[in-house]
């Protein structure tokens, strides 16, 4: 009962947000870097985080998740509330890195830091070493996760999909409560969309993963890199693409429309039908690591899975 509460609040949320945004004119005009051709509404994030919120703190009213693990979920908050900010006032660059740095050393804090690293050819505990590589981790994902917000329900899905996988992997109502929490917004923001997410709610996103990430990771180290596998359909497309661009000469801080699912909707996929794409690979990765217990292989299979999926967008549209 609790969840379908929660996904009524959400899907509720989103409705009330997108009149009040059309209301308002808070909308996104299509420009040539965009993947849409109509004024939509934005902000629609508002709704999962505040219905995000809600939900963890039901499940700590009932001792329902780890203490640590909520308190360095609420440290969110700063990143929604900042990402809103940008999204209407667009703040400088400078004041975004600084409110992700504190975020990520905050809520690395309040986990009690990354454990250590192990990734079976490789091993290293020492704190400096693994902090310093968390805090950057949970900055990378935060950004990537807002690259990739760039047509209808891609960000959802993507969030669905982590929330469920992280659910029949680990458990954990918190994976439940992020998936209705979504699926409320998604309802209003697949193909076509009638409102986008924004930064408010893509930056929440990529930080949550982040903080799952490192919190699995202390249970079990080799938990990480089940979660870069999960994770591989937006770690690998802005990783690549940003390799690609530096290769290139391009100027890495100008907005762009070369990643992967930009290129494959630009080849004449409708958005549906590049969502659709994405969740194939998606279950083929929660195969892999589900059936295959040796993570190492499981990493590199994930990887060349990856790479035949660019090579294939790639042969549809050009780099």
């Amino acid at each position: 009962m609790t969840y379908i509460v929660l996904f009524i609040l959400s899907f509720i949320l989103t409705y009330l947000i997108k009149n009040y945004a059309i209301k308002k004119s808070l909308v996104d005009i299509p420009n040539d870097r965009s993947s849409h051709t109509t004024a939509t509404p934005h902000g629609g994030g508002i709704a999962i985080a505040v219905t995000w919120f809600i939900g963890i703190s039901y499940l700590y009213y009932t001792d329902d998740i780890n203490s640590s693990l909520y308190y360095a979920l609420l440290v969110g908050v700063i990143i929604s509330v900042v990402s809103y900010l940008d999204d209407l006032y667009e703040l400088s660059a400078k004041i975004r890195l600084i409110t992700q740095v504190l975020a990520a050393v905050l809520g690395l804090y309040l986990l009690g830091g990354l454990e250590k690293i192990d990734i079976v050819i490789f091993y290293n505990e020492n704190q400096i070493f693994t902090n310093i590589f968390a805090i950057l981790m949970i900055i990378w994902f935060i950004n990537l996760y807002n690259f990739l917000d760039g047509i209808d329900g891609y960000a959802g899905s993507e969030a669905v999909f982590l929330a469920i996988a992280g659910f029949l992997l680990f458990g954990g109502a918190h994976f439940l409560v992020l998936a209705v929490a979504v699926l409320g917004f998604l309802v209003w923001n697949w193909h076509k969309a009638k409102i986008f997410m924004g930064d408010v709610g893509s930056t929440l996103l990529g930080y949550n993963i982040a903080i799952f990430t490192i919190y699995y990771a202390n249970q079990e180290p080799l938990n990480l890199w089940i979660w870069v596998i999960l994770f591989g359909v937006f770690w690998f497309d802005a990783t690549l693409t940003l390799f690609r661009r530096y290769k290139n000469g391009e100027k890495l801080s100008i907005a762009h429309k070369k990643h992967a699912y930009q290129r494959l909707n630009q080849s004449g996929w409708a958005h549906d039908k590049v969502v659709l794409f994405s969740i194939l690979v998606n279950i083929i990765l929660f195969c892999i690591v589900y059936l295959i217990s040796n993570i190492l292989i499981a990493f590199f299979i994930s990887l060349m899975l990856l790479y035949a999926s660019i090579k294939f967008v790639d042969y549809k549209k050009a780099f």
